[in-house]
């Protein structure tokens, strides 16, 4: 016992000597604290290759950019949740959030209908949200001050798939699918509007939560024989979709929002979706600024190519921990208030271009992409043609 005891001693002794060493305080030796930035995206299920990029993205960008925080002496590091593409795991997942006070930011959703009920939570203490994916207005139409988002927004590229869909395609007719979620349905429905002033006839609009066998939508939609299907959601429903029509013989032109971005598509429908045409808010590797030294990092870290909104998501926590840097003056760890008022100030240059908030959250001005795939060979899903490329500003708050 009293080897024990002058050895517990001696540790002691040596860490109280170490911690008054000259120049050196106590809280300085042992560190400041730990700065966490969380993720929320689905990290199981079949959304998970677009959810898994977002994590990986983020991950990337923390080791790339944690050196001033590290240098203050705060540790900094990833804590990634999966919502499953789920509302109510979202929501569960950001009540666990806020409880962490080490949590200083949230890079996150992919969906948006998970994405709106979580940031309520958020709210609740301020805790800064940065979205790299979420595309639907009501994310930042509510004005809060903490939640944010690097990408661009629905009412905006389903205008831009409307005005392809009728100027270049030229289709004469569209029968509109979405995924009755608050992000499938809310991008088919700005398509769909904004397709008939364009003098698109609408063959048909409606609703699925059908996963599997779509004969039953797919057989009055080849009756009606329209040139083009759109099909508003996320690509784990809608390559189903789009492979089944095409076993069925139907001969439209296929076309989808940024939900089809994902090299899963190609590996899910092969060569049926080959040739077709899907909006996006996520540039490929290949428009996107300084990319190549993202994509050659990320592939030596991880592996594998980075999926859409990975390289958003890089952005996007970039930003949070310039905004965290900045808040943490005197080298005190900062509150989450002080952070997400750091994050409206930020001017960054990211790998997706120049990225500055508007007063609601928005990225001033955004990117948007009209692509076609191009090959069934999953590995080759970031060469797809690039066929439109637009600078847009966001909308004007709503009064």
């Amino acid at each position: 016992m009293k080897h024990v005891t002058l050895r517990g001693g001696l540790v002691l002794a040596l860490a109280l000597a170490v911690a008054l060493l000259p120049g050196a305080s106590p809280i300085e030796a042992q560190g400041k604290g730990t700065i966490k930035i969380a993720t929320q995206s689905p990290l199981s299920g079949g959304q998970a290759a677009l959810g898994e990029g977002i994590k990986l993205g983020t991950q990337l960008a923390i080791d790339k950019f944690k050196g001033n925080l590290e240098k203050a002496g705060f540790k900094v590091e990833l804590v990634p949740f999966d919502d499953q593409a789920k509302p109510d795991v979202g929501v569960a997942n950001a009540k666990n959030i806020i409880a962490d006070k080490d949590i200083l930011a949230v890079i996150g959703h992919l969906n948006s209908g998970v994405a709106i009920p979580s940031s309520e939570v958020y709210k609740e203490t301020n805790l800064t949200m940065i979205s790299p994916a979420n595309t639907n207005p009501t994310v930042t139409d509510r004005g809060y001050g903490n939640v944010n988002r690097v990408c661009g927004r629905d009412d905006v590229q389903g205008v831009v798939g409307s005005e392809f869909a009728a100027g270049t395609v030229k289709a004469k007719s569209v029968y509109i699918v979405h995924d009755k979620t608050t992000y499938g349905q809310g991008v088919a429905e700005f398509f769909r509007d904004d397709a008939k002033k364009k003098g698109l006839n609408v063959a048909g609009f409606e609703g699925t939560e059908e996963k599997s066998n779509f004969d039953p939508i797919l057989t009055p939609i080849k009756a009606k024989n329209p040139s083009l299907i759109y099909f508003g959601g996320i690509y784990d429903q809608g390559a189903p979709f789009f492979k089944q029509a095409s076993e069925k013989g139907i001969k439209a032109k296929f076309m989808g929002p940024d939900g089809m971005d994902s090299s899963d598509l190609t590996k899910i429908a092969g060569k049926a979706v080959v040739g077709m045409y899907y909006t996006s808010a996520a540039g490929p590797a290949s428009a996107l600024t300084g990319a190549k030294g993202f994509v050659d990092d990320y592939k030596k870290k991880f592996s594998k190519n980075p999926e859409p909104y990975a390289a958003e998501a890089y952005d996007a926590t970039a930003i949070a921990l310039k905004a965290i840097e900045a808040a943490a003056k005197g080298g005190k760890l900062p509150s989450r208030e002080a952070v997400s008022a750091a994050v409206r100030q930020v001017k960054h240059k990211g790998i997706t271009g120049e990225i500055e908030f508007d007063g609601k959250g928005d990225r001033k001005k955004a990117l948007y992409f009209v692509l076609q795939v191009a090959s069934d060979n999953p590995e080759k899903w970031g060469e797809n043609k690039i066929v439109k490329q637009l600078t847009i500003a966001a909308p004007s708050a709503k009064k």
